[in-house]
């Protein structure tokens, strides 16, 4: 697949999976702010509704003590023990300030009461007529009373009479249930100076779900209920919470997305990568096959045959030629074998300054052939360290090859390798060329498989990309540490940390 068809892709889902989710948060906050909405008007509803029931019991109040003043005149005193008045009486003011008795007799000859059975349908229907015009002005006079007596003594009550704390929560538990509101709830009265009179436990006068509304407001001496919700914010919360799995769910999706992505991208590096790999390899292996083979064909040669030095030439070129077709092949099986976790090292107890003093007066030659310098200050007192004896000498070989590959043009090759002790239970290596150098971006990725700088091939020289690989895997599976400090330009630093032998025996017993 191309690249640019992977970034097509790419942006198209992006641009999908962020219009799906912004749709999903802006359908989230739509049905939060509902919620409160709704919340907020059942809760409103409920408030107006206490109001009015305390308004109603004040004055349910007032009416019951003004019916027993009134009644307590409607009898005249015993005139004999155990017999009662000749009727009922009462008196109403009128609107104009004059005051009108009337008499409700028991008496049915005596003044006008209850209609006879003696009296015609016309008396009759003009006594009951005078009755219920009675009982009206009783009813209108009584009810003027109360009026004038709510604004007159109002005032005189205490706010923790005129507003009981348990007919208030019995009244908002039953409108708030019927508002279809279920929430918990506590509450404080206020009285017309903002001064607290009551307030149930738990109560936070600072809280963020706080609803008000005035109590008695049109009287001399208004009050406030104010009331709490403290789980409102985890009722919201549950009636949306069907909402969050869908986000997760595409949240979900969106990291599998963008990890599929990378995967790509990698793969597709990775596919670059092996087709360079085996682009390489077939250069590696082409060169010395083509070179055995030439030799070969020469050794065929009967003049070839009679020329002793000729055929010792031809045959150090077979030796060598096989030997470097060889570790190639072993580089790259050494690395498939470590892949599939099927080490096969040998741990020996080695003294790694005379391994590197052994590869370093091989090496030598090949840089004085191309007129450098390869030197070796070996100063570490304590070089013993457990390694596979033979990896740990291609580790080294592979560091210096490596350096040599990559000189500048403009100067001569000049190597280094050095050994000192280290905080006395570790050995410290180090390979210094004075090469091309390795930028910044690159030198974090020398140790990946396959990867070769842009800029390295600049000997025309081919590799597999797994040199330095290969020195990573070898030198961790040592317990060690390689890093690399490199400036364009300026050359490069491979820096090796070994366990000494006996420090790494006394922790693997731990």
């Amino acid at each position: 697949m191309k690249k640019s068809l992977i970034w097509l892709l790419t942006i198209v889902m992006a641009i999908t999976f962020c219009a799906l989710l912004y749709f999903q948060i802006m359908y989230l906050e739509n049905m939060v702010k509902m919620r409160e909405e709704q919340f907020s008007e059942g809760v409103m509803r409920s408030l107006n509704s206490t109001a009015d029931f305390m308004e109603r019991q004040e004055t349910l109040h007032f009416l019951q003590q003004d019916v027993n003043i009134i009644e307590s005149s409607f009898y005249d005193d015993y005139t004999d023990k155990g017999s009662v008045a000749a009727g009922l009486k009462y008196s109403v003011e009128n609107p104009d300030g004059s005051v009108t008795k009337y008499t409700l007799s028991t008496d049915r000859e005596d003044g006008f009461g209850y209609p006879s059975a003696t009296q015609s349908i016309g008396e009759r229907y003009g006594v009951m007529q005078e009755v219920i015009r009675s009982q009206y002005l009783y009813q209108k006079g009584l009810l003027t009373e109360v009026i004038l007596s709510i604004l007159r003594d109002s005032g005189s009550r205490s706010p923790m009479e005129r507003a009981d704390s348990t007919s208030i929560r019995n009244c908002l538990r039953t409108e708030l249930r019927n508002n279809g509101v279920n929430v918990p709830f506590v509450f404080a009265v206020y009285n017309s100076h903002d001064g607290l009179v009551y307030a149930t436990s738990g109560y936070n006068e600072h809280g963020e779900s706080i609803y008000s509304i005035p109590l008695f407001a049109n009287t001399d001496s208004p009050c406030r209920l104010d009331v709490e919700f403290p789980t409102k914010g985890n009722y919201i919360f549950s009636s949306v919470r069907f909402i969050i799995p869908s986000l997760a769910f595409t949240m979900i999706l969106l990291v599998v997305f963008l990890y599929t992505v990378i995967l790509a991208f990698r793969q597709k590096k990775l596919t670059e990568m092996k087709t360079d790999f085996i682009n390489n390899m077939t250069h590696e292996l082409k060169t010395p096959i083509s070179t055995i083979s030439l030799a070969g064909q020469m050794l065929s040669d009967p003049s070839v045959g009679k020329s002793p030095a000729m055929m010792k030439q031809l045959s150090d070129v077979i030796v060598e030629e096989s030997k470097r077709l060889r570790f190639q092949v072993e580089k790259v099986l050494q690395l498939s074998v470590f892949d599939n976790g099927a080490s096969t090292l040998k741990f020996t107890d080695v003294h790694a300054n005379e391994i590197i003093e052994g590869v370093v007066n091989t090496f030598k030659l090949k840089v004085e052939k191309q007129g450098g310098v390869l030197q070796a200050d070996l100063t570490a007192q304590d070089d013993t360290v457990c390694v596979d004896e033979m990896q740990f000498t291609n580790v080294i070989f592979n560091l210096l090859d490596n350096a040599l590959k990559y000189m500048r043009d403009d100067t001569d090759p000049h190597l280094e390798v050095a050994t000192r002790d280290l905080d006395g239970k570790h050995l410290e290596i180090r390979v210094i060329d004075n090469g091309i150098g390795i930028r910044k971006e690159d030198v974090k990725r020398v140790f990946e498989k396959f990867y070769r700088v842009s800029t390295g091939n600049v000997h025309d020289v081919k590799g597999f990309g797994l040199g330095l690989a290969y020195v990573k895997k070898m030198i961790t599976e040592f317990s060690g540490t390689i890093r690399v400090e490199s400036e364009p330009g300026r050359g490069s630093t491979f820096i090796i940390v070994l366990p000494l032998a006996a420090n790494k025996s006394h922790r693997d017993a731990e």
